[in-house]
């Protein structure tokens, strides 16, 4: 990406760009461009004019639980997962959560809670489970 660095003179509405220097990556040159007006369309134009296009850098996402670690119960899940195995311990998880959503899911059947009460137990379940150490 270029790098400029200008000395601007202003009278009324007029711009008067007296002179630039412009590093492109190889060094500080000095350019021979002089502007009059409002010459913001050709200053953009020549400072990206040399900007090289690329994909955009975005932060990679970090996977995993924030509580990791923590809770009450966490030590024992990562004691059992070390044991048994990541793989087998995701599916005996994986099994666990489905059948306390079952259970929250006819929980809300005998009271006659809707869905999007449904929904909430489900949710604070997991936020519990995850303070607890469950999800560690």
């Amino acid at each position: 990406m270029a790098t400029a660095i200008c000395s601007i003179g202003a009278t009324g509405n007029n711009v008067v760009w007296r002179g630039m220097m412009i590093n492109d990556g190889s060094g500080w040159k000095k350019s021979s461009m002089a502007m009059t007006g409002d010459g913001s369309a050709q200053l953009n134009a020549r400072l990206w004019s040399s900007r090289r296009p690329g994909k955009p850098i975005r932060a990679q996402p970090v996977m995993g639980n924030k509580n990791e670690g923590k809770g009450l119960f966490a030590p024992l899940v990562v004691l059992a997962r070390n044991i048994i195995g990541k793989k087998p311990f995701n599916q005996l998880r994986g099994k666990a959560i489905a059948l306390h959503s079952q259970v929250i899911t006819e929980f809300c059947k005998s009271i006659g809670a809707d869905a999007k009460q449904r929904q909430g137990l489900i949710r604070l379940a997991k936020k519990n489970g995850e303070k607890l150490g469950f999800l560690a």
